[in-house]
């Protein structure tokens, strides 16, 4: 099993450190073994893929979808043509929502034998807010290794472009399409981080009327879609306004992210009795005890 580069660097530097050289080795054989116990090699890669400008690809991405023996995609067609851009050839196998249940358990047993697979979604990171949990759990629950690739995601530019508080948010991906929309939307009523939504165009502008009736119509928001690519848009106002524009549009294109701002208002608190209160009740009660 080998080292990555980052751990050989760490275990190279612990002999620099103010130990004598038998200290220095002992620490060094110490945390090479914890290493090679606890972080199998890697069989399984999560790696990001462009939402829209193709060259937002990374370097280490390249790399890891050429090294791979197959690459599983949401949608083969639409993997395919980026890697015939990047010039790569590989096998692609289809892993989407509707077949991960059936396809899991194969996929454990080839990625068991050794095999190296490579788990890109249509765009952005894979599973958020897309297929890819399920076989990450159960890769981990087998003791195989499994890395993360860090790349494109939409909601993170979407967050910085909006111009509200970035030091806490909650993501919430997509709301419910139905059973339990209401009540997710009535526990967010007094979230007093920056929230974020993703949303498919023919929804957007009732999503924005809901957010409006339980959040407060004048509730700061944005609205960004068609992120890196061409058309680009990120339109900042109130739920209120923003749900008249886009009901106003003939036409909406592109997956869009909804970023609202937090509660700010101040939690509402029962007023604390004062002693003039306090002196009234304790009076009232004594008036009760003497009457009994």
């Amino acid at each position: 099993m080998q080292l990555r580069r980052g751990t050989k660097q760490t275990l190279a530097e612990s002999k620099n450190s103010g130990l004598n050289n038998e200290q220095k080795e002992l620490e060094f054989f110490i945390r090479r073994s914890v290493y090679l116990c606890i972080m199998p090699n890697t069989v399984l890669y999560l790696v990001p893929t462009p939402i829209g400008n193709l060259e937002d690809i990374t370097l280490r991405a390249i790399r890891v979808l050429g090294e791979v023996s197959t690459v599983l995609c949401e949608d083969t067609r639409t993997s395919g043509r980026l890697m015939q851009h990047l010039g790569i050839k590989k096998p692609l196998l289809s892993y989407h929502l509707h077949n991960e249940h059936q396809q899991v358990p194969r996929l454990l047993d080839r990625l068991e034998k050794g095999e190296t697979m490579a788990l890109v979604s249509d765009a952005g990171t894979p599973g958020i807010s897309d297929p890819g949990f399920l076989l990450v759990r159960e890769c981990l629950a087998r003791g195989l290794g499994v890395e993360c690739l860090p790349g494109p995601t939409a909601f993170v530019p979407a967050l910085l472009k909006s111009g509200f508080g970035a030091e806490r948010f909650t993501f919430e991906g997509f709301l419910p399409v139905k059973k339990g929309r209401q009540t997710r939307l009535q526990q967010l009523a007094s979230e007093t981080r920056t929230m974020i939504f993703y949303e498919s165009p023919h929804r957007i502008v009732k999503t924005l009327g809901q957010l409006a009736e339980v959040l407060g119509p004048q509730r700061p928001a944005s609205v960004s879609r068609e992120l890196t690519k061409l058309f680009e848009e990120t339109v900042t106002g109130t739920l209120a306004s923003l749900e008249a524009d886009f009901a106003a549009r003939p036409t909406i294109k592109g997956e869009i992210v909804v970023v609202v701002e937090g509660n700010l208002a101040p939690p509402v608190r029962e007023p604390r009795p004062g002693r003039e209160d306090r002196y009234h009740r304790a009076a009232d009660d004594d008036e009760l005890a003497g009457d009994d």
